[in-house]
């Protein structure tokens, strides 16, 4: 596949098919992706693949978790600065918009938006979900590193007739997920990522882009 083609078509898949990845296609993504750049070759990122009864057992935790009315871990990182202003702010709300407005589910329906966030840590119905965890001391440039690589495994994928969706509503339950997945505990979960292939059934809004005078400025 082009690059650019792998660009334009990935998107944030939030309805994929109960169907296995294959894992010899996660290891040419992953063996690949190494080559993303990171400053002073840190490669600072550290990478948990998760499948099966172990995916299906986390699933399970955070589901009773939510059912109990546990609204999650106190968060170690923001996931947004606060306040938020814009165009940030803008752009969020406009997210939502579409988001919601497209499954139908009203601005004030806070019950039913909830029923549809909690498919976050359903994997959005997907078999297959990578963690990616940064060791505490690592300063912003080394998140910006980990970013880069999440991208290439992202692109990577298109290659492979994959979908992908990053995820950092995982952090809001970061405990059930050390829990399943042991890290060390120096280690802090940046996101999750759910891959799989798209349920083609399910609603997949364009969510659209800034344009490029508001966030690329050309100087001679």
């Amino acid at each position: 596949m082009d690059v650019y083609e792998a660009v334009e078509s990935r998107r944030s898949v939030r309805a994929f098919e109960d169907r296995p990845v294959d894992r010899d296609a996660l290891l040419r993504v992953l063996t690949a992706a190494a080559q993303a750049p990171s400053g002073g070759n840190l490669q600072p990122w550290h990478v948990y693949v998760v499948i099966g009864e172990r995916l299906a057992h986390l699933k399970e935790r955070i589901a009773a978790r939510i059912a109990a009315g546990d609204s999650g871990d106190p968060l170690e990182v923001a996931a947004y600065p606060a306040p938020l202003s814009n165009p940030y702010r803008e752009r969020l709300e406009e997210f939502g918009q579409r988001r919601y407005g497209a499954l139908g589910i009203d601005h004030d329906d806070h019950q039913a938006r909830a029923r549809v966030r909690a498919g976050n840590w359903d994997c959005f119905g997907a078999s297959t979900a990578l963690f990616c965890y940064l060791d505490r001391n690592m300063p912003p440039p080394q998140w910006g590193d980990a970013g880069m690589y999440l991208q290439t495994v992202m692109l990577l994928l298109r290659s492979e007739g994959l979908h992908s969706c990053p995820q950092i509503a995982w952090a809001e339950y970061h405990r059930s997920v050390a829990e399943v997945v042991a890290p060390p505990s120096r280690r802090l979960l940046y996101c999750g990522m759910s891959i799989g292939y798209p349920d083609s059934a399910a609603p997949q809004p364009p969510i659209p882009r800034a344009p490029l005078s508001e966030t690329v400025t050309f100087l001679r």
